[in-house]
């Protein structure tokens, strides 16, 4: 499983485009008082990057998620996916380009309970007009890559933690999106799922795909190759590091 790495307004590959460009952006919820959650956010994040976004509660850092996956727009600046300004397209573009480019991992797993880890996995390709074979095929294929073959047909609730989630991930990457967002991913998991979950999202990194993670841990932010600190809806800090990792010495798609 290799990601794409899309070309603006195509799906064909070799782009050097940032994955996400922000210029001057900011988010501003409506009072009384008005709430200014994100001001004069400027940003870009090359294609494979491994981002962890940092702060504490109230910084900025879920009202930039949403702007990251196409689920808030701006209230001012521009904010780009592949070189294409997504902040006042009509909604049906931003869903299209929500669907195929990007993934979603919550620290909530958002399963339906009633139906297989492969059924969950295939919900997401239900828009893609494949075969029913086909979408299970690919199904299943992202549940041995993140290491559930032998869970392939079991429900939620005889899942642990780490499984479940693993199972959103791999819903999350069955299209092969260009970005995975990734929301306190680790916030439910013991210390053993966590560290497996890590060293899966950063096995998907090396394969090319873009990964941001939103997190209050300091070892879960330790695993990125670049970190982001926000203080009152503004980026304070941002530096590139050497990754806590087995995957820091490859070099790979750096």
């Amino acid at each position: 499983m290799r990601f794409r790495r899309a070309q603006p307004g195509t799906g064909t590959l070799t782009t050097d485009v940032p994955v996400i460009r922000m210029c001057g952006v900011g988010r501003t919820y409506p009072g009384p008082p008005p709430v200014h959650a994100l001001r004069d956010v400027d940003l870009e994040i090359e294609p494979g990057a491994y981002v962890a976004i940092t702060g504490p509660s109230g910084a900025g850092k879920s009202t930039l998620l949403n702007l990251l996956g196409l689920l808030d727009r701006p209230s001012n600046g521009t904010c780009e996916l592949d070189g294409i300004d997504v902040s006042r397209l009509p909604e049906r573009d931003r869903s299209g380009l929500r669907g195929a480019r990007i993934g979603f991992v919550f620290q909530s797993f958002h399963l339906l309970p009633h139906r297989t880890a492969l059924e969950n996995v295939m919900l997401a390709e239900i828009y893609n007009h494949r075969p029913h074979a086909a979408r299970a095929d690919a199904a299943a294929m992202a549940l041995i890559r993140v290491g559930l073959a032998h869970r392939i047909h079991a429900l939620p609730r005889t899942l642990s933690g780490g499984e479940r989630q693993r199972v959103a991930i791999a819903r999350a990457v069955v299209n092969m999106p260009r970005l995975l967002l990734c929301d306190e991913p680790t916030g439910n998991l013991d210390s053993v799922s966590t560290a497996t979950l890590l060293d899966l999202l950063g096995s998907l990194n090396d394969l090319g795909l873009t990964v941001i993670v939103i997190t209050h841990d300091p070892s879960v932010a330790a695993r990125a190759r670049r970190t982001i600190s926000m203080l009152d809806g503004r980026v304070v800090s941002d530096s590139q590091v050497a990754p806590d990792h087995p995957h820091n010495c490859t070099g790979a798609h750096r």
